[in-house]
């Protein structure tokens, strides 16, 4: 399990790497995932996040975390040929930094929580898990919570 974490230029709550390796631990662990994957993670502003929204998506507002799957609908894993050292990308996961300090304000979440969320619901979703009928959302999100709640009550 790799995690390659860019940070751009903000000011990010100290142990957030940690804690999203350990939250790539308890998610694969808890999913079953076997294989060692790596997984990309990007914070950027609204200005960025608005126009990938805009570009990927067709909508035309900025939104608090996009996610893509390296390959939904198949499993190439076992026919790619990896170095050394190497892991296959599950995916990639971009976080608006700016918005998440903003939602994690509104709710009386901490900083370091709502990134948290913000990680846990991009990784589920290139997991292959969604949201947009009911029965999905209330498994996704009870997913989520566990994951959370296992990774805060172990530090």
């Amino acid at each position: 399990m790799e995690l390659i974490l860019d940070l751009g230029d903000f000011a990010v709550p100290e142990g957030l790497e940690p804690r999203y390796r350990a939250i790539m631990a308890a998610t694969f662990r808890r999913l079953d995932v076997k294989v060692d994957y790596e997984v990309d993670c990007s914070f950027v502003d609204d200005e960025t996040i608005h126009a990938l929204n805009k570009q990927y998506r067709g909508i035309d507002r900025p939104t608090d975390v996009l996610s893509w799957a390296f390959n939904e609908g198949g499993d190439p894993v076992s026919s790619l040929e990896m170095g050394e050292g190497e892991h296959p990308l599950l995916g990639e996961i971009i976080i608006d930094f700016d918005q998440a300090l903003r939602q994690a304000k509104e709710i009386g979440n901490t900083p370091m929580r709502e990134l948290s969320f913000l990680f846990t619901h991009g990784l589920l979703h290139i997991l292959g898990y969604d949201h947009m009928e009911e029965e999905e959302r209330k498994v996704m999100f009870a997913l989520q919570d566990e994951i959370l709640k296992e990774v805060e009550a172990n530090g």
